[in-house]
Order: structure tokens, then C-alpha cells, then sequence
């Protein structure tokens, strides 16, 4: 079969495609995150002889390592497609995690959460490549908020998984099954997901074409630093949630560590469930005829004042209330999620540099998890309880606010090269004629 045969039977139905990047994504962050509950269990802790400040450096070395790489993996599934990067690297990260359950090092353990990090540096890119391939504008919300369910709940069910595979067995039973168990979504993604390796002229063609919006026109626009403002403000909510949550809930509101990852599975199901409602009800919205930047944008103003009241759990006396805020404070935050990754990878972004701006957005997300898992442990060091760490979320949640409302302008959108551009259209056409003759 030709390669263009190959790209209509894979774009033939994108939405099971989707389901699949969407428990890729479940996935990545159960293997990412699986880490927040070993740290809340007392022989982990005693196992690596390890202090607060201790554990929030080892919650952070994934994002490290997951955002230096996140650019380099943009600019590969811009050219090479998305079916063998993201395989490649999915057993990577998998073997990976498995491996976390066997070292007995603390540097060993660092290294296990490096690898994680760069591997699975390729699922949000190589994920927008498809959808900005695949999906018009009045389904990118609809898409988003199916998409943002894998990554909301990866914790929300890795988290009492993890917790009860601890209590159960060990924490060393725990990081080997859950590394291994997600080879399984191996399978389906190769007999499902065409290849889309391109052919020596395609490849030209899109060399050409990504050239057109290079990093320098991207690095120029303010819209691009109101993403990564808005990307930043956002995960670090959500990072701190799935790095810290666990500990929170036992340490200070005195819940048993299977109890606290029940709780976390609540706060991560509702973001999960209004991150997809949300997606698709601004969908409707502009399906009516109203500009899609706007009604973006109020649904995400919406969601970061929503999520400020996370605060109000911090200061309840109440470990029934500090819960309550707790669940409905991130569950608000969803408002955000689809809406956002819409508006500053896709619906602002010129379609040649959406796996380079993709990258160069997560480095922003991936920044957010390595302060928020860091600088609260380091908060929480300082003032002894977890007030500080939740004043700094509801400066950054502010901070998102103000920024969406004043960068994110479509007349700031990052600009094309036009003689890159023809080039670029020229390249693809030349393309395209050589493979229907050939398939003639």
C-alpha cells in the first residue's frame, strides 16, 4: 500500500486513534506519578533515608530530564511521524518504570526517573502532530477534553493502585507490575496506527514546510509566552496535586494512605470529567458562530479563579471542608485544561510549527513540575505545614489569569515565512505527484 493510502486509512477514523493516545497518556502519568505514593510510604522513606527537601527533588528529576526533551521530540515527530517515535519510546519509559521497583541506590533511582522523563518526553508532541492532522476547529475542544482524561486520570486511578499495591505487597511489587502492565497498550497501537514514516520526498517536503515557522517567529510572538505563562500556572496546580496530594492528605489531614489515594482519585476524576464537558460544550459554542479566542479564553479566565479556592482547604479547620476544597478546587481547574491546549497549540499556531511549539509549550508544563515538586517541599521545610505551598498555587493560578486575558491575542498569532511557506506547498505537491504515478 501507497504512503498516502496509508495516511487516509489512519486519518479514517481518528477518534479511535484518540482513545488510544489517550491511554497512552493514562499511562505516562501512572508511571510518572506512581512515585507520590511511595514517598508517602514510611519504608520507602526509611529505605532511601530520605528528608522532605530529599523527596521533593526526587518528585522533580522526571520533569527535568521530560523537559529538556521535549523540543527534540517535537522537532522529530514534525518530520518522522508519529507511529515509531512514540513506540520506540513508549518501551523505553515502560522498562523503565519497571526497573524503579528493582534499584537500591539513591542515585540509581534518579537515573530510573531521568529515562522516564525523556521518554515520555514524546507523548504530547507526537499526540498534537495527529490531532492538528486529523480534526477541524469545532473538534479540537471535544478532542482535548478526551485527551486530557488520560492524563487527569493516570493519577486519579495510579494513585490508589499504587497505594493499595503497597499496603498490599511492597512498594517494590508495585513500580515492577505497573511499569510492565502498560506494554499491553503496545499492541493495538501498532496494528491500529498506520505508518507514517514519510518517504525521502515527503520527508524534503516537510523539512520545508516546518521551516517555514521557525523558532525564532515562534520565540518573537507574545502569544507563545502567554502559553507558556498559562502552561506553567496551570501544571504547577496540577503537578503539585499529583506529587504532593498524597503526603498532604496523610501528613496534615491524617488520612491512611489507601483513604488518600481515594481522595486524589476524586480530585483527578473531576477535572477529568469538566476538562471533557468543558472541551466540548466551548466546542458548541463556537459551532454557533462565536470566535473561537474568546470563548476560549473566558472558559480558561473561569477555571484559574475557580481553582484559587484551594486555598479556602488550607485554612479550614474542618478535615471534612479541607477535603471538599481539595476535590472541587482542582475539579474547576478542568475548565482550563481543553480549552487551553486548544487555544495555544492549535487554534493560534500555525499548522507547520505545532510539534516545535508543542515541545517548546511542555517545557513550560514540564518546568511547572519541577518547581511545584521542588519549591513546595521546600515551602513545606520552612513554614511546617502545607499553607505556604498552597499560597504559591494561588499566586500562579492569578498569574494564569491575568496572562490568558492579556497575551493570548490572535492578532499576536506566531508569523510565517512566506517564501518558506511556497517552498514548503511546492515540496508537498512535487510529493504528492510522484505517489499517485507511482500508484498509477
Amino acid at each position: 500500500m501507497q504512503t498516502n493510502q496509508l495516511k487516509r486509512a489512519a486519518a479514517g477514523n481518528p477518534w479511535s486513534v484518540l482513545v488510544l493516545l489517550a491511554l497512552g497518556l493514562l499511562i505516562s502519568f501512572v508511571d510518572r506519578t506512581s512515585l507520590s505514593s511511595a514517598l508517602a510510604d514510611h519504608s520507602f522513606i526509611r529505605e532511601f533515608a530520605l528528608t522532605s527537601v530529599q523527596r521533593g527533588w526526587l518528585n522533580s528529576a522526571v520533569f527535568w530530564s521530560y523537559g529538556l526533551f521535549l523540543m527534540p521530540m517535537g522537532w522529530l515527530v514534525d518530520r518522522y511521524g508519529v507511529k515509531w517515535p512514540y513506540s520506540i519510546c513508549f518501551v523505553l519509559w515502560c522498562m523503565a518504570a519497571a526497573a524503579t521497583g528493582m534499584v537500591t541506590t539513591l542515585s540509581a533511582l534518579i537515573i530510573m526517573r531521568l529515562l522516564i522523563g525523556v521518554a515520555e518526553a514524546v507523548v504530547v508532541p507526537a499526540t498534537y502532530r495527529y490531532l492538528a492532522n486529523n480534526f477541524e476547529e469545532t473538534q479540537k475542544g471535544t478532542a482535548l477534553g478526551i485527551f486530557s482524561i488520560g492524563g487527569k486520570m493516570g493519577p486519579a486511578l495510579g494513585a490508589p493502585i499504587a497505594a493499595w499495591m503497597i499496603v498490599a505487597y511492597s512498594w517494590k511489587v508495585m513500580f515492577i507490575a505497573t511499569g510492565l502492565a502498560g506494554l499491553i497498550w503496545l499492541a493495538p497501537w501498532l496494528l491500529m496506527v498506520k505508518n507514517d514514516y514519510p518517504s525521502k520526498a515527503e520527508l524534503a517536503a516537510a523539512i520545508q514546510q516546518a521551516s517555514s515557522v521557525p523558532l525564532r517567529n515562534l520565540l518573537a510572538s507574545p502569544v507563545i509566552w502567554g502559553g507558556l505563562i498559562t502552561n506553567f500556572c496551570y501544571s504547577y496546580f496540577t503537578f503539585y496535586c499529583m506529587t504532593w496530594m498524597p503526603a498532604y492528605l496523610v501528613e496534615q489531614r491524617g488520612l491512611s494512605l489507601e483513604k488518600s489515594g481515594l481522595y486524589t482519585f476524586f480530585s483527578f476524576a473531576g477535572i477529568a470529567v469538566v476538562a471533557a464537558l468543558a472541551g466540548w460544550a466551548a466546542d458548541r459554542i463556537i459551532a454557533r458562530g462565536n470566535d473561537a479566542v474568546v470563548v476560549r479564553k473566558c472558559f480558561i479566565v473561569a477555571g484559574f479563579i475557580g481553582a484559587t479556592t484551594v486555598l479556602l482547604g488550607a485554612y479550614t479547620p474542618s478535615p471534612d471542608m479541607a477535603l471538599f476544597w481539595n476535590v472541587l478546587s482542582l475539579s474547576l481547574l478542568g475548565l482550563v485544561t481543553a480549552n487551553n491546549l486548544a487555544l495555544v497549540k492549535l487554534t493560534l499556531i500555525p499548522k507547520q510549527a505545532v510539534g516545535l511549539n508543542t515541545g517548546l509549550q511542555q517545557v513550560a508544563t514540564s518546568l511547572a513540575g519541577g518547581v511545584s515538586a521542588s519549591l513546595s517541599g521546600w515551602l513545606l521545610h520552612l513554614g511546617g505545614s502545607y499553607r505556604l505551598p498552597m499560597m504559591a498555587i494561588f499566586g500562579f493560578l492569578l498569574l494564569g489569569a491575568t496572562s490568558t486575558v492579556i497575551l493570548l491575542q490572535r492578532k499576536w498569532a506566531p508569523k510565517v515565512n512566506d517564501i518558506g511557506n511556497e517552498i514548503a506547498q511546492t515540496a508537498m505537491q512535487t510529493s504528492a505527484g510522484t505517489q499517485s504515478g507511482t500508484t498509477e
